[in-house]
């Protein structure tokens, strides 16, 4: 071992500049905190957040992107305690009102719960062996099922294994979801909207695709989910390409009516293949064009439509980045309180990215306002 044997002047050296880094750092610090143009700022912001009675990062539900109906609540609660006749009473009403888009957000909830533990699915097939819900919530769980098992990294770094299984249970979906296609109510999109996912997995080629949408679109063809689905299935990162991904987006706007939320599309197709670290490509005619059509369409939907939540989360995201500032506020709190949706779920802090930009919409929306006033 090699030592070195410091002179007591070095020694004295070494630890001054020890002890004089150390005060440089701490010094930096403490002029960091004591910044008070940016301590103004923050007050200003918590004040502000404050009397909206706006919620704070900790309070941010990640999972959801607006409150849960309660009987879905009382129906996942039952499922996992063992119990289907909630869920199947659920599935049930939406046939009966011919409701395709709440059944399909109700059967994309039940079936993660269904590819945890499916006792209480096998019960219900056993109870009624033919039952349209039953085997459209099997074909569906088996596709979460797969995902599962395939992990959610990236194809490096997931093991032959995983993709053996993901593969081998994605596979059998087919069968799934063609049976679940017999058995369905007539008109229901349903069977088919869950096999585009069977498709993304098991990279179906373009003309099978079509057949599905085709199928899909025959009874109803304005689906969100549908739609949203089969973005990401034409989307470069699956199976398509940005060019293709945008024309599907514009194409299932145009002339669609209001309300149907299917102006939000290009807006989706535009966020997937942004790889800009500049806002300037948000900030085109172009796209403030996109903003104020997806606007107008969330202004004129249903307030119930199960996915109207998702579009307020993204609105409010491009809205803030065009500094639009009082719009962009309007959109954070009526969505306040959950951030499980686009873009912050692709985001590492999701609530804290929601809370950041929704504060500075908050302190610039005031100072709009004053400065309105005092004009």
């Amino acid at each position: 071992m090699l030592w070195v044997v410091l002179t007591p002047i070095a020694l004295i050296v070494l630890v001054a500049g020890v002890y004089f880094l150390k005060a440089i750092i701490e010094g930096a610090i403490e002029g960091w905190r004591s910044d008070p143009e940016a301590e103004e700022a923050a007050a200003k912001a918590a004040e502000r957040v404050a009397a909206l009675g706006l919620l704070p990062p900790e309070r941010q539900h990640t999972e959801l992107s607006a409150p849960e109906p309660r009987a879905m609540t009382v129906a996942v609660a039952a499922a996992r305690a063992g119990d289907w006749a909630p869920a199947a009473a659920l599935l049930d009403g939406t046939a009966a009102a011919r409701d395709w888009e709440q059944r399909t957000a109700y059967v994309e909830k039940l079936a993660d719960v269904a590819a945890e533990d499916d006792a209480w699915l096998a019960a219900w097939e056993a109870a009624r062996p033919d039952d349209p819900g039953a085997a459209l919530l099997r074909a569906r769980s088996s596709v979460f099922l797969a995902w599962k098992v395939r992990g959610a990294k990236r194809a490096q770094y997931t093991s032959s294994e995983q993709f053996e299984g993901f593969h081998r249970t994605l596979a059998r979906t087919r069968h799934e979801h063609a049976r679940a296609a017999e058995l369905a109510v007539p008109g229901d999109p349903s069977p088919y909207v869950g096999e585009i996912w069977t498709a993304i997995g098991l990279g179906y080629p373009h003309e099978e695709m079509h057949r599905i949408w085709k199928d899909i679109t025959d009874r109803a063809p304005h689906h969100y989910e549908a739609h949203f689905s089969a973005l990401q299935y034409w989307c470069s990162k699956w199976r398509g390409s940005e060019e293709l991904a945008r024309a599907f987006a514009v194409k299932a706007a145009a002339g669609a009516p209001p309300g149907t939320l299917m102006k939000a599309f290009p807006l989706i197709a535009h966020f997937e293949h942004d790889d800009s670290d500049s806002a300037d490509v948000d900030r085109t005619p172009e796209m403030y064009a996109a903003v104020d059509a997806a606007l107008a369409d969330a202004a004129a939907a249903d307030p119930d439509h199960p996915r109207l939540a998702e579009v307020r989360h993204l609105l409010a995201y491009y809205l803030y980045l065009q500094e639009r500032w009082e719009p962009a506020l309007e959109q954070f709190r009526l969505v306040d309180g959950y951030v499980g949706a686009l873009p912050w779920r692709y985001r590492g802090d999701p609530a804290g990215e929601f809370c950041r930009m929704r504060d500075e919409s908050a302190v610039n929306a005031a100072d709009a306002g004053a400065m309105e006033a005092d004009a």
